[in-house]
């Protein structure tokens, strides 16, 4: 009888895949944790962010914080595993070009336009506009209200 050794590229390969499984599932839920996470914590930081205003920009809490998911994703690096893929596997994309950051810059210039053309969005605009406007005024009169007095 023979006996499958280390060696034997097929039984090789087979570990190789339930390792590469195994570590794919550990990985998936590290990432839908860190969205999960990312979901309040992203709001939380871009509202901060318009809040903590000086000469009229925003702060970097919301930037900051894409930083810093940018580098998790680099590090729990999702589909590490096809290092591990045959050689003769087709690695071209079979969805073509497709990019969610170009599709939101088509909804965007649709939006522009229909703003642009006096449409809905430009009412919508407007009273966002506002309510960004009262939130930073109050987030000023608060951290002047906390400095102490001179």
């Amino acid at each position: 009888m023979n006996d499958i050794t280390a060696t034997d590229p097929d039984h090789s390969a087979r570990w190789t895949l339930i390792r590469d499984t195994t570590v794919l599932q550990f990985k998936l839920v590290i990432d839908g944790l860190r969205d999960f996470l990312l979901v309040p914590v992203s709001l939380i930081a871009a509202i901060v962010s318009l809040v903590r205003t000086r000469d009229g920009k925003p702060g970097p809490q919301f930037y900051q914080l894409l930083a810093l998911g940018k580098q998790s994703e680099r590090s729990i690096n999702l589909f590490g595993a096809l290092d591990h893929a045959p050689e003769e596997l087709d690695h071209q994309s079979h969805l073509g070009d497709l990019n969610i950051d170009e599709l939101v810059v088509r909804v965007e210039s649709f939006v522009v336009d229909e703003f642009k053309r006096g449409g809905m969005t430009k009412q919508v605009k407007e009273q966002i506009d506002k309510a960004l406007d009262a939130i930073q005024r109050r987030g000023r009169k608060s951290r002047n209200s906390d400095e102490p007095e001179s």
